[in-house]
């Protein structure tokens, strides 16, 4: 059994937390969040860190909640304090990818062009024509919008083409033999 909800966290010095009931609002240098904790747990403010107990320790579910509450938490913090980054890598010929504003236009080898709407809180550069890197302070959004620009095109087995992680590792099929 994980003891995730145990760990403190540590707050950075440019981080500005204030608890309000069940309410939480964490700021940074990178933006600000306004989070609900849920109400089988408890959430207090120590000199610098945040501590997150579960309102009944005998209540094995009110312990996982409280560790998936710590976890959001620790996110929220290293958010907006550092930010979250996601690269995607696109492989095949003539696969390309144009960031333009809040839009992404993706050729993937059909046979018209994919335009994928970028969510608010998360930035887009395409350094070059098949590298995406996408940036914000929500892990979950960056998450999100990565796995739905892969979903467009995954890598398949035999080539290996299409959207994929940087440094994921596709295995490999071999091609029928005649």
């Amino acid at each position: 059994m994980s003891r995730i909800a145990k760990m403190p966290i540590e707050l950075p010095s440019s981080v500005e937390v204030v608890i309000n009931g069940q309410n939480i609002n964490i700021k940074g240098s990178k933006g600000s969040f306004d989070y609900t904790i849920n109400s089988d747990v408890v959430i207090s403010k120590d000199d610098s860190s945040l501590i997150v107990k579960p309102k009944n320790e005998s209540n094995g579910k009110h312990w996982a909640m409280a560790g998936t509450m710590r976890a959001i938490a620790g996110n929220m913090v290293v958010g907006v304090s550092d930010g979250f980054e996601k690269k995607l890598e696109l492989v095949g010929v003539g696969y390309r990818a144009q960031a333009q504003g809040n839009k992404l236009n993706l050729t993937l080898g059909f046979s018209h062009p994919v335009v994928h709407d970028i969510p608010d809180g998360v930035t887009v550069e395409t350094p070059s024509q098949t590298e995406i890197i996408l940036r914000g302070i929500d892990k979950q959004v960056i998450g999100q919008t990565a796995a739905e620009i892969r979903s467009y095109r995954p890598p398949e087995p035999y080539k290996g083409k299409g959207v994929k992680y940087a440094g994921e590792r596709i295995i490999r099929k071999e091609a029928k033999k005649t």
